[in-house]
């Protein structure tokens, strides 16, 4: 079952002295399956704020359909069960984390009772617990972004939406976040994140959707997209020098007394292997390297 079904989404925009319409989106589709992380990707003007504006209301598509829970994404019985963090979200300076919270969940209607209780549990994970009575104006960017996913949680959404988290914090803070958006995941809640960072994404998403130029490109497991790249087959011997095998017409590289070997093909790896036997070294492993999720990026966005 998806938490979130996308069937053809085109949007456009009319500039207000144009009569030419910008095409955003062109016959988007995008499946995101129950308690998973998806990871969507693209360059920046490729669409995917616009998407998510689509998803949660803020903005109208030409056409299409877009489906939460099997159910149509514009009733307000179902945009209750998202959780939303923008890319750049702004904050009252003069509020404090608590009373952030607090607000968040009023607007949520969200008992007094309830708030106080969801927003000691919340603060506790996003690392701001002791931190509720400090003003906002005082906070890091990695501290308002901890804020920013609290308020998103405060309504206790089944699907949670964020703009690139991962956008302007510092390698601890993004290892923090990371942690956070797994246990979501652990307590059964499906997330839907950009970003630009995908270094971060691939250590922790289940599947991804590339757009590029307001299509989807590619999208899948991660792991089975990766699998099927192979960048290069890696060779490691013993008892062959560096300067026999780069005379042979291979890559190596030696280093304590073992040689590491690129081979591009089976074929290659073949002639390879017969070349090390011939020269009396002794074959130790072979291990296929795949692309990693920004080389595939990439190969997709340069069709």
């Amino acid at each position: 079952m998806d938490a979130l079904e996308i069937k053809d989404l085109s949007k456009s925009f009319r500039s207000n002295f144009l009569l030419k319409r910008t095409e955003v989106l062109r016959d988007v589709n995008i499946n995101v399956k129950i308690g998973s992380i998806y990871g969507f990707l693209g360059p920046n003007g490729a669409g995917k704020t616009t998407t998510i504006k689509c998803i949660i209301g803020l903005t109208t598509p030409d056409s299409g359909t877009i489906r939460l829970f099997q159910k149509a994404a514009g009733s307000v019985a179902e945009r209750n069960k998202i959780g939303f963090l923008p890319e750049s979200p702004y904050y009252y300076d003069y509020l404090t984390a608590g009373e952030t919270l607090t607000l968040s969940g009023r607007l949520s209607s969200v008992s007094s009772r309830e708030i106080r209780k969801r927003s000691q549990r919340i603060l506790t994970l996003v690392g701001l617990e002791g931190k509720e009575k400090i003003l906002l104006k005082k906070f890091s960017k990695g501290m308002l972004q901890r804020v920013g996913l609290g308020q998103a949680l405060m309504n206790e959404p089944d699907f949670i939406i964020l703009d690139e988290p991962f956008s302007g914090l510092d390698p601890v803070g993004r290892k923090e976040l990371r942690d956070i958006i797994l246990s979501l995941k652990n307590d059964g809640k499906t997330v839907l994140f950009s970003s630009h960072i995908l270094q971060d994404m691939e250590l922790i998403v289940d599947d991804i959707g590339i757009l590029f130029n307001g299509r989807i490109t590619k999208e899948g497991k991660l792991s089975d997209l990766v699998k099927d790249a192979v960048k290069h087959i890696e060779v490691v011997v013993s008892g062959v020098n560096e300067a026999a095998v780069k005379k042979g017409g291979y890559d190596g590289s030696e280093s304590d007394g073992k040689l590491k070997a690129r081979i591009q093909n089976h074929e290659e790896l073949n002639r390879f292997l017969n070349f090390v036997e011939k020269e009396g070294g002794k074959c130790l492993s072979v291990s296929q390297v795949s692309h990693s999720l920004e080389d595939l990026f990439l190969r997709e966005i340069s069709k």
